[in-house]
């Protein structure tokens, strides 16, 4: 990358104080100053400091080369273009302004969410690309918040019974293929192992894409009698699907890491209960950790886990693009896999029987859905729950003033918060002034940045900045005395504010429509949709169609499938919720005249049913 100043100059204007920045062959101006001007062009290839950098798409303009047309041609043309249209003059941005969105986001969130997440990730330090397109590295800073949800659900899921176990990464073809319907879900997705060395495999081993197959040949060797049941285990581990879409870090990646629960009882009661106890599991762990609000429900007879008998889920919501995502299951199978893998156990009346199972998995998908509902302009916002720093203590050294002295504090502060459990650091790294670290840290989305400095030495305080409030709103002091109390105080504020927050904007996004014709124009406003729906296979297939074929129709929906995340229009059912409420919204109860909303459907709903264009 290619980084110098520079003047420029057209017909129209004079750019007197500029960066020009290259890369990926695209030549970028960074508009410091500008006048207008009918002078030529010229320029200087004086070097500035070092600066890393990315395009910056709010103020930078790739470099185009000027035409051939005659003179006579030009100044006709632009009188007439005059006359059209006002002249736009580059809005002015400061050096310093022009730095940190190079070391910030570099994009708003709102402005293009696609290269903003993507930026975010990145400069944040979350993930780095790999060579193998779809597989990506989770640096510390992510993989810490991914053991932090880890912590949480083993300790809770160990509550219950659930012990842990390891099994293979691979699978033969003739397990895969046991349970057909389970196998026709994936198989577009599986990854084969076909060749050892330079020789064929005399059989091809496909990479788990999930390990019912795997898991379920071991439980029938290991259960014979009521008294082996419940068995409960749990795994925490990586899988492989092979996706044909575009991937995106920690939403859609080939490989990707999550848990997964695979649990035997002796009657569906039983079964039943732990498939809502792990739902809400999940539920907390989105909610009070993450603090990102989700909805509780079922999923429909068409998105249930192939194979199983119902499939309960939470749902989250991007506010940015109007998006719904699958944030965690927990599938009831019934006995279908029992049946298949013969799990069999003699009951108490001494008759065999088939066994109840259960599965339910939990992936790094989300920590993406966290970085998407909490980011802002300037980068990550973390919830102090699962920052892997939830304070860091900036010192800041002025001229004719003792350093030894504000390091000294610093370190007293650092220890105070340490010893009550809060997981701090100290940024006394030379070489950066404090514009760059408040830049830094905010972008990694520490939830507290606690400035220290000559004054605040003087008055016995120090100056707290929280990452959820920016600007003025977010800064004030807090006295010495006291200040572990004080922190942990605020850390909670942050975290109930974070969620607070989220669940607003998701309840104001949800519309509660009766009519097909109010479907695809509230989707086009990023809301998701509860409606009355009559739960028909057919009739979810023909929504999706319909809504892909208009969503298509409007130019912004068609420019939005092709680029960024490529997503489609097409809306499907979400979840059948477990509680309305959970929206904040009041809707009227189904009677047997309640028509399905549907497009052409001419059945009476049976369920108000969640409806969205998702991921």
């Amino acid at each position: 990358m290619l980084l110098f100043k520079t003047t420029f100059a057209s017909s129209q204007y004079s750019i007197t104080d500029c960066f020009i920045s290259k890369q990926k062959h695209i030549y970028y101006i960074i508009i410091l100053s500008s006048t207008t001007t009918t002078t030529t062009m010229s320029e200087s290839n004086t070097n500035t400091n070092e600066v890393t950098a990315t395009p910056v798409a709010a103020a930078a303009t790739p470099v185009v080369a000027a035409g051939g047309d005659a003179a006579p041609k030009r100044e006709k043309r632009e009188k007439k273009e005059k006359k059209e249209k006002k002249e736009v003059v580059a809005k002015p941005i400061s050096g310093k302004e022009a730095k940190d969105k190079l070391n910030g986001a570099g994009v708003a969130k709102e402005e293009d969410f696609s290269e903003w997440y993507t930026n975010v990730i990145t400069r944040a330090e979350m993930v780095d690309y790999y060579d193998v397109s779809g597989c990506y590295i989770l640096r510390p800073w992510s993989y810490s918040i991914w053991e932090q949800i880890q912590g949480f659900f083993d300790g809770e899921i160990k509550k219950l019974g659930v012990q842990n176990a390891y099994f293979p990464l691979f699978v033969s073809e003739k397990a895969l293929a046991t349970e057909e319907d389970h196998i026709e879900g994936f198989a577009p997705e599986v990854a084969w192992v076909t060749k050892s060395g330079q020789s064929e495999l005399s059989e091809p081993i496909a990479i788990r894409p999930t390990s019912e197959t795997i898991m379920y040949p071991a439980y029938a060797n290991w259960i014979r009698s009521h008294r082996d049941l419940p068995l409960k285990l749990n795994q925490w581990v990586n899988v492989v699907r092979w996706e044909f879409k575009r991937p995106v870090p920690f939403l859609r990646s080939r490989e990707f890491l999550w848990q997964e629960g695979h649990t035997v009882y002796a009657t569906k009661e039983e079964a039943d209960k732990e498939v809502f106890n792990i739902l809400r599991l999940y539920k907390r762990v989105y909610e009070d950790l993450l603090a990102v609000p989700v909805v509780e429900g079922i999923k429909s007879e068409k998105e249930k886990f192939a194979g199983g008998l119902y499939t309960s889920t939470i749902e989250g919501f991007i506010p940015s693009n109007g998006r719904a995502i699958q944030a965690a299951t927990s599938h009831a199978l019934g006995q279908n896999f029992s049946k298949m893998f013969n799990i069999e156990f003699e009951n108490t009346d001494g008759k065999k029987a088939l066994a109840w199972q259960n599965s339910w998995g939990l992936t790094t998908r989300s920590i993406g859905v966290m970085v998407m509902v909490h980011g802002d302009d300037n980068g990550l916002v973390l919830p102090p729950r699962i920052a892997p720093i939830q304070v860091v203590i900036l010192p800041f050294y002025f001229k004719d003033t003792s350093s030894e002295e504000i390091d000294n504090k610093a370190a007293e502060v650092l220890a105070l918060l340490q010893a009550a459990g809060i997981r701090a650091q100290v940024d006394n790294r030379t070489g950066y002034s404090p514009r760059d670290k408040h830049v830094h840290w905010e972008l990694k989305g520490v939830p507290i940045r606690i400035e220290i400095g000559p004054k605040d030495l003087v008055n016995k305080v120090v100056v707290f900045c929280r990452r959820d409030v920016p600007g003025k709103e977010g800064k004030f002091s807090v006295p010495e005395e006291g200040l572990a109390l004080k922190t942990k105080a605020v850390l909670d504020e942050i975290q109930a504010n974070l969620l607070a927050r989220a669940t607003k904007t998701r309840n104001d996004n949800v519309s509660v429509i009766t009519k097909w014709e109010e479907f695809i124009p509230e989707l086009d406003k990023k809301h998701i949709v509860l409606a009355p729906w009559c739960e028909a296979p057919a009739c979810e297939e023909n929504i999706k169609k319909v809504s892909n074929e208009e969503s298509l129709k409007n130019a912004k929906n068609k420019a939005e499938s092709e680029k960024g995340f490529c997503l489609t229009g097409a809306a499907k059912s979400l979840c059948i919720p477990l509680n309305v409420e959970d929206v904040d919204k009041k809707v009227p109860a189904l009677t047997g005249e309640t028509q399905c909303f549907g497009c052409g459907c001419e059945s009476k709903a049976t369920k108000w049913t969640l409806f969205g264009r998702s991921y």
